[in-house]
């Protein structure tokens, strides 16, 4: 179960009419900048596109150095290898400095190691390969600030490296003749650094460029390429990344690139403007999907080529390498789950650990972003082949990922990241052994484990509703990190009614409030696992989105989150930390045991309730109609674990939601003789 916190941001009214009547804009666009805190008008002018400075590229350290031996390697003709990653950040940050190498006549060629076999950034044998190849220079992109070893192997065999990284370093930099990391020592002090690899890639283009190029004509020859790699590494849209993105998906409307023609074409995509969103739902899962599953070399010759025919060809397998990672990161979550399911100290832990033999490397990300969402926890999911295993996790906000991981450093062949997402190879042995120690980790920094939350910006009346509202927040696109799609409260909603639509898979909910009524979507949702039944009066996190319909502009109003009106959020989540305490044995507070520990009439309260009609929603839901004091969802949940155990209901979870019947008894069944409540004796 995934409890969160939700947040409405406060509204000084004052503040935002000042901000309308000074820009010139739209009331409701107003209190969206001044809640988001961008009150000052020059961040006001950034987010609106209303400035698109670019900070000089040598403000990052080692930028001149790595600007000048390229320039060196350019005029001596030395050989230049490119040594990228295979996610989407990394094929497009291959491609920008490729193409323009390769355009100002170096002797370039890019290097990708495979995901299978290989793994993550630089390794020995790929270094050798290099060097028979006759490399005098390899320029690293998205990767390369961990690779100590291997940058002193190239050193030794006469190979200079440059470095041009986002990731977080070690305590240790690699030896290379420049490394170019907004997070180094000596960047403390940049303006904004929160860029990622396609960005830095374009950054040392400018500098490479610096004496006789155009910094307009740079950005409308690669915005495109770093666009892509921006969206897809969801780091901040803000400063540099927002004025780039802005630019890209101008041009990537009617691209120039015959790949990136071919790949919205065969992706689906015929509307004739591109947002953010459509970019991280269509372009980066396919470009990721290739190097996940096939080769990462194949992306980059789609995103160079001039040839329609090989476009097509390369965005076709492309596509094919997508539907077959959505198939095998299905079976693979669904593996997940039945593990976690099943193993109350994997489950309740407050850093979930899977490891599974056979499982295919390239989408246990994926899978653990999936996983995080489903539980509200750090994950690692580690696939086991052969002797050495690759994981890949995601956090949650408040808890440092990669800080969890170097906690764990002597147990790890390889590890890298940043705070909320991370990966480590590790001997398969050693998983065990891991689970525990980033539990230790987890336990003593963070006792009581940060629940995620729920950001809303202003709550709105549902009469209020209408296609207006995001036409006029569309000029604060593009939407991503930093700067999310509006989310909107409706507040103290009755739902009316719930109809399955898209073969089941998603939710048609009616609400209504006074007079007003309003139909919203629940994607990716089926009719067994709503957690609420018809008559719950909900709040409501929402989405709102005007399209064109048979000549109209229409609402979709789009559900994120749910729950129940007035229930205490942060009382419910406190509560689940204690009920998972217990279930990892760890020990309670007299005061915590008390107020989970059921009395008789509790007992009998929810098992008249149970016996009139059984149950089949969510257990907050649940919780909300039972009327006796004291109760709350650790007390719920021993209750229904002890009447499973006396063999008086039986419970199954479909997601989020419990279905709940009562079982046929014969002559009384004596609960306090639970082993279960003995514990509490």
């Amino acid at each position: 179960m995934n409890l969160k916190n939700w947040e409405v941001l406060p509204l000084n009214k004052e503040q935002a009419i000042s901000i309308a009547q000074n820009h010139g804009l739209p009331s409701i666009l107003a209190m969206l900048l001044q809640v988001r805190g961008f009150t000052k008008p020059e961040q006001i002018n950034d987010l609106l596109g209303r400035s698109s400075e670019f900070a000089d590229p040598f403000l990052l350290k080692d930028m001149d150095k790595a600007a000048d031996r390229i320039r060196t390697a350019l005029e001596e003709y030395e050989k230049i290898a490119i040594f990228g990653d295979y996610d989407a950040d990394g094929v497009t940050s291959t491609s920008i400095l490729y193409t323009y190498l390769e355009k100002n006549g170096a002797d370039v060629m890019w290097y990708i190691p495979k995901r299978e076999g290989e793994g993550y950034g630089m390794n020995i044998a790929a270094i050798d390969y290099l060097h028979e190849q006759g490399v005098k220079l390899i320029v690293t992109v998205d990767n390369g600030i961990a690779s100590i070893k291997e940058i002193a192997h190239a050193n030794s065999l006469g190979i200079d490296t440059v470095v041009t990284d986002h990731h977080r370093p070690h305590d240790i930099l690699p030896e290379a003749v420049a490394v170019v990391d907004p997070y180094i020592p000596g960047n403390e002090g940049l303006e904004f650094r929160d860029y990622c690899g396609a960005a830095i890639a374009f950054k040392l283009v400018q500098a490479i460029e610096s004496e006789f190029g155009d910094p307009e004509e740079l950005i409308n020859e690669y915005a495109d390429l770093a666009s892509i790699g921006i969206i897809g590494d969801i780091v901040p849209l803000l400063g540099e990344n927002r004025s780039i993105v802005r630019t890209g998906l101008r041009m990537l409307v009617d691209s120039e690139r015959a790949g990136i023609r071919s790949l919205i074409e065969k992706s689906g995509n015929t509307e004739r403007r591109l947002t953010s969103t459509s970019v991280a739902f269509t372009i980066v899962p396919r470009i990721n999907a290739t190097g996940r599953m096939g080769d990462s070399d194949r992306a980059v010759r789609l995103l160079i080529t001039d040839d329609p025919d090989e476009a097509d060809d390369l965005s076709e397998a492309i596509c094919n390498d997508n539907t077959e990672r959505r198939n095998v990161e299905a079976q693979i979550t669904e593996s997940v789950i039945d593990s976690i399911e099943n193993d109350d100290s994997i489950k309740y832990a407050r850093v979930i650990v899977v490891g599974g033999k056979g499982w295919h490397h390239g989408v246990v990300g994926i899978v653990a972003a999936r996983i995080t969402e489903r539980y509200g926890k750090p994950c690692m999911i580690i696939a086991e082949n052969g002797n050495e295993s690759k994981g890949s996790g995601r956090s949650v906000e408040g808890f440092n990922l990669f800080e969890a991981i170097t906690y764990c450093d002597d147990l790890l062949i390889k590890y890298g990241g940043h705070p909320m997402a991370a990966g480590i190879t590790l001997t398969p042995e050693n998983i065990s052994v891991f689970r525990d120690k980033i539990n230790e980790y987890a336990a003593m920094h963070h006792p009581i484990m940060p629940a995620q939350r729920i950001t809303v910006d202003m709550k709105l009346l549902p009469s209020a509703l209408s296609p207006a509202i995001p036409e006029s927040l569309s000029i604060m696109e593009p939407f991503g990190a930093s700067n999310p799609s509006p989310l909107f409260g409706l507040y103290n909603m009755k739902l009316e009614g719930i109809s399955p639509v898209g073969g089941g898979n998603h939710l048609r909910l009616t609400f209504s409030r006074g007079e007003s009524t309003v139909t919203c979507m629940k994607f990716s949702m089926d009719e067994k696992s709503f957690p609420f039944v018809v008559g719950d009066v909900l709040d409501l996190a929402v989405t709102l989105e005007s399209k064109l319909f048979k000549g109209s502009q229409t609402l979709t109003v789009q559900i994120k989150e749910m729950k129940i009106s007035g229930q205490d959020m942060s009382e419910l989540i406190s509560s689940l930390r204690v009920y998972e305490k217990y279930k990892l044995h760890e020990g309670l507070t007299p005061r915590e045991k008390a107020a989970m520990l059921p009395a008789r009439d509790d007992f009998a309260e929810l098992y008249r309730f149970l016996r009139a009609s059984g149950w089949k929603a969510g257990l907050t839901s649940l919780l909300s109609r039972l009327s006796r004091e004291g109760w709350s969802y650790a007390k719920l949940r021993l209750c229904l674990d002890v009447l499973v155990e006396r063999k008086l209901i039986a419970e199954t979870e479909y997601g989020e939601a419990s279905e709940i019947t009562v079982l046929p008894t014969q002559g009384k069944t004596d609960i306090f003789a639970s082993p279960i409540l003995s514990l509490f004796k």
